[in-house]
């Protein structure tokens, strides 16, 4: 990434006004009221190297969710470039890049013909996504009646199950028993040692402090620090601390 910056727009209501049915009628139908535009990375320049584990820290509204956006092609900077070498595999949110409407194993499928694999890959795949998503009977149910829980276990089932070069996650490990857990573990050990790319957001510290061998610190969508997961994991722990004491004094 070289210098760059992303925005999104908000859709601003408009003010009530005596005709109250008419500004009803432009909420529902979409129109009326204004937009604003909210940057959220503000020239980010950042290296990823090959095979390393990239943990993503930062106050909510700090650019982390548009960081990885940018990165998957999702959200095109406004300014500045983004180079990505490899297949990319985005676990964005729970039911990221699913059709609710069609059953996990239908867009499980689907998932796996979109990156090329061949009729026999596909099944051979599928049982193995199957089996790690600890779905059961759901497996062939309709998306729509799952919970955030099981989206995101399939979801992840899937991201990780189509051998991608580069991985990108955001926060969408939390939750899941304790099975389901040393299963995603032992399953990012794996990536991490066949060499590719991770890169993840969480507020989980300590994992984070333990699988990555960088941590990038983001603060108003501004690199803060990029280094030593201990290093800056600290300082940002630090700066929280701090900041929450500011916001108690504020309070009293």
């Amino acid at each position: 990434m070289e210098d760059v910056s992303a925005s999104y727009r908000v859709r601003m209501e408009a003010r009530a006004s005596r005709l109250s049915w008419r500004s009803g009628v432009s909420s529902l139908l979409g129109i009326g009221g204004s937009t604003r535009l909210v940057p959220a990375l503000r020239g980010v320049s950042l290296d990823v190297p090959k095979g390393a584990v990239v943990g993503v820290v930062g106050r909510n509204g700090a650019g982390k969710s548009t960081l990885l956006r940018a990165m998957a092609g999702i959200i095109p900077p406004t300014e500045g470039r983004i180079v990505v070498r490899g297949q990319v595999s985005a676990l964005l949110s729970p039911a990221f890049g699913f059709d609710r409407d069609l059953s996990g194993r239908a867009n499980i499928e689907l998932g796996a013909l979109a990156m090329g694999f061949s009729d026999a890959r596909v099944d051979e795949v599928s049982d193995s996504i199957a089996e790690f998503a600890q779905l059961g009977e759901y497996l062939d149910l309709p998306m729509r009646g799952y919970s955030s829980g099981m989206s995101s276990r399939l979801g992840f089932a899937v991201a990780v199950h189509l051998d991608p070069e580069v991985l990108l996650i955001d926060e969408a490990l939390a939750g899941g028993d304790s099975k389901f857990k040393e299963s995603v573990e032992a399953k990012m050990a794996e990536l991490r040692g066949g060499g590719r790319t991770i890169v993840m957001v969480s507020h989980g510290l300590k994992a984070l402090e333990m699988v990555s061998t960088k941590c990038l610190w983001l603060h108003q969508g501004k690199v803060v620090d990029y280094g030593d997961p201990e290093t800056v994991i600290k300082e940002y722990r630090r700066f929280c601390r701090l900041q929450d004491e500011q916001d108690a004094l504020g309070d009293d």
